[in-house]
């Protein structure tokens, strides 16, 4: 089933089918609302914004202020680290921000999952899942969402930013052969020891390869680079 939802995100040319694809996942995982955004540099206006969500109407006005924002735990939290978050009333407790909490909680944003990539070259992507009641109590399904927001989100920054770039600011990187058979055998779940060992070269060598190939594609990820490699047409 997320296999789906990512290829659905992969494949969507518009805003309109990347926010269905949002909107169809967030769903299956069980929660209310969600928020996608991305955030880059900018020559002209210094940072481009692009956000796809569902937050309720009028929520904006009351609680998403700078003010807020500044000392909201949950979003202190995203702009510093890549770690995902579970959250809930306690962690706006602990922060000493009860009154923020009692201020979303009557739009929905009771509790919630969130995670962000920090990606090089300041660029920033922030997803967050919020349920309008309790998260499951089970470790094992608490596990297996997050594991499932980490994944979709690479897939979800590399859409938003795709469409946020343009077709026109797309430049594809000289990558050498063994860069791309890198990529091509890593998108095949192969470990760096299996790819070493298809290609007849060191491990080391082989995850040289790899870190070359996701510099040159400005991606922090092995998988945030075969994703680029294959919108660029570098691998099959």
């Amino acid at each position: 089933m997320l296999q789906e939802h990512c290829t659905a995100v992969v494949s969507s040319s518009n805003l309109d089918e990347l926010k269905q694809a949002l909107l169809d996942f967030t769903a299956c995982m069980g929660f209310r609302t969600v928020s996608a955004v991305v955030v880059q540099p900018h020559i002209a206006v210094g940072f481009q914004y692009l956000t796809i969500d569902n937050r309720p109407s009028g929520y904006d006005a009351i609680y998403f202020h700078e003010a807020d924002a500044r000392r909201d735990p949950v979003l202190k939290h995203l702009r510093t680290r890549g770690v995902p978050l579970i959250w809930d009333k306690d962690t706006y407790s602990h922060a000493g921000c009860s009154d923020l909490w009692d201020k979303q909680a009557a739009y929905g944003y009771q509790s919630g999952i969130a995670t962000a990539l920090h990606l090089p070259r300041a660029r920033h992507f922030l997803l967050g899942l919020d349920s309008d009641s309790g998260l499951p109590n089970e470790a094992k399904r608490m596990t297996e969402m997050i594991a499932d927001l980490q994944l979709f989100a690479v897939h979800m920054q590399e859409a938003m930013t795709r469409i946020l770039d343009g077709p026109d600011k797309v430049v594809n990187p000289n990558l050498t052969a063994r860069e791309k058979e890198a990529l091509h055998w890593t998108m095949a779940g192969k470990t760096a020891w299996e790819v070493s060992q298809i290609l007849g070269i060191s491990q080391r060598t082989a995850t040289e390869h790899t870190k070359n190939a996701m510099n040159k594609l400005q991606c922090n990820s092995k998988h945030q680079a075969v994703l680029k490699a294959l919108r660029l047409g570098l691998i099959e």
